[in-house]
């Protein structure tokens, strides 16, 4: 195999591992166990597991962008393309149930270690901050943009912790129609205003 084909499959195996069981709780050995390596293999491609966690953090980030543009192309609509990120607590309903966000938990454990790592890890936020900000932009509530966008996102995270919580579908379901309502009524306000 490849030698970059193999180092892929060392970062995503550690992107699932990190994601379901923790970084701090995640070894060198569970990730080479993951991929059927050899400890000594697994070092020609990684040194450090600091090493792994940037590389799955950059793997998080390019993922997070190719989605966020995937719906930027889908729509011109900027209400579909907040509803998009809105809904992605329903599509993944399941491992944020069992596991929380992956960016969420990921962040909060850094941040907790007071790891090196942390404020790369809060360039994902970051990301969909920025790019809520834009939506809102397009939307017609320029000032209010950014606090637009902080409620959604502060919303999403807020959703999936609680979510892992209490494990409750219904909630969740019902969370996601009244952010949707809320942003309506919030479109609305800005079309009035023009």
């Amino acid at each position: 195999m490849r030698a970059a084909s193999k180092r892929q499959q060392i970062v995503d195996a550690a992107d699932e591992l990190f994601y379901s069981r923790g970084f701090s709780q995640t070894s060198f050995a569970d990730i080479a166990a993951a991929v059927n390596i050899s400890r000594g293999n697994f070092y020609y491609h990684f040194r450090t597991k600091d090493e792994i966690l940037d590389a799955v953090i950059d793997k998080r980030l390019a993922d997070r962008e190719n989605l966020l543009g995937k719906w930027d192309e889908t729509s011109d609509d900027p209400i579909k393309r907040i509803e998009c990120f809105i809904k992605i607590v329903i599509v993944n309903q399941a491992k944020i149930m069992a596991y929380g966000c992956p960016v969420g938990t990921l962040t909060t454990e850094l941040t907790k270690l007071d790891h090196a790592s942390k404020d790369k890890a809060n360039e994902i936020m970051a990301l969909f901050r920025d790019w809520l900000t834009r939506q809102f932009e397009e939307l017609g509530c320029e000032s209010e943009a950014p606090r637009h966008a902080l409620h959604v996102l502060s919303w999403s995270q807020g959703v999936a912790t609680l979510a892992q919580a209490f494990k409750n579908e219904e909630f969740v379901k019902r969370e996601v129609d009244q952010i949707v309502q809320w942003l309506v009524d919030v479109a609305n306000a800005g079309a009035t205003n023009h």
